[in-house]
């Protein structure tokens, strides 16, 4: 089915498969979906504005869903009032909100475009760190002043090893992901990281010794040049396809210095989709009946 283009760059969905169709097309933007009825006040009341937010945000996808003619959508996605504005990104949904607040609506489109390919480099793929669960992380010889969290955003703060030059890092996801390349950055002091080995999917945490003895998935060998900012790390794509953790032992750095110190890691890749075709059973009900 072809798809049907409302007002501004709004697409306008006639069924499951249409809908499926369009976040797949989508890839690693910024999916906004707008769950509204023609017998909604509000949701007219917003529907020329999310058209014009459309047009201002090219980079995103605007979908626009009528909870009557696809029921099945609106049930799988527990809809119960209109207007609803779900976000998604590579198929997973990161944020939602109820109501017709503009200006609610455009932080949150802000919030979660990001600049697509432009920030992580590689086209069809995304920044995989809205995918951290960070209560789940752990970061050992980590120093007291500059700790792992400062790694996993850009700043002025960095992770900096404690007692000697190694640090053994575990990223624990939300979900499976396809690991596609990293971004490891450090300072051109000497203090930047070189040997790092990567782990996967370990079932309890690893120490040091075992990092030092245990084959590594990929052990990455980083230049003074390859740890500047924006350089993208490739990775075995098919050793990382489907990823709930990953270690990162960090054996030494450039220069052989008493500490190394991380300024940024960066993940790159795409959740793997878990949409489950049974949740979109079409579910019966009477127009107007949601409220």
């Amino acid at each position: 089915m072809a798809a049907s283009r409302g007002s501004g760059n709004v697409i306008s969905i006639e069924s499951y498969a249409h809908f499926q169709t369009e976040m797949t097309k989508a890839g690693s933007k910024l999916v906004v979906v707008d769950f509204s009825a023609s017998w909604c006040g509000p949701c007219k009341t917003i529907a020329p504005i999310f058209s014009n937010l459309s047009a201002k945000y090219s980079n995103a996808v605007f979908l626009k869903i009528d909870v009557d003619q696809c029921e099945d959508i609106a049930a799988a996605h527990k809809i119960s009032a209109m207007p609803t504005f779900l976000f998604f990104k590579g198929k997973v949904k990161v944020d939602e909100m109820t109501g017709a607040d503009e200006k609610k609506l455009e932080e949150k489109i802000k919030k979660w475009i990001g600049d697509g390919d432009s920030v992580v480099g590689v086209k069809g793929h995304m920044d995989l760190g809205l995918f951290i669960n960070k209560s789940g992380c752990e970061c050992l010889n980590e120093s007291d002043d500059h700790h792992f969290s400062a790694a996993l955003a850009k700043g002025p703060d960095y992770l900096e090893s404690d007692c000697d030059e190694q640090l053994l890092i575990s990223i624990a996801f939300n979900q499976g992901v396809k690991l596609h390349s990293l971004k490891i950055q450090g300072p051109d002091d000497g203090r930047g990281p070189k040997t790092v080995k990567l782990f996967s999917n370990l079932t309890k945490t690893m120490d040091f010794d075992s990092a030092e003895g245990f084959e590594a998935v990929q052990t990455l060998e980083l230049t003074p040049d390859d740890i500047k900012d924006d350089i993208i790390i490739p990775l075995k794509f098919v050793k990382f396809q489907n990823i709930l953790n990953l270690t990162l032992f960090f054996q030494n750095n450039q220069g052989g210095e008493e500490t190394t110190v991380v300024n940024y890691i960066g993940f790159i890749g795409s959740p793997l989709d878990t949409t489950n075709m049974e949740d979109f059973k079409r579910v019966a009900g009477k127009k107007g009946d949601r409220h």
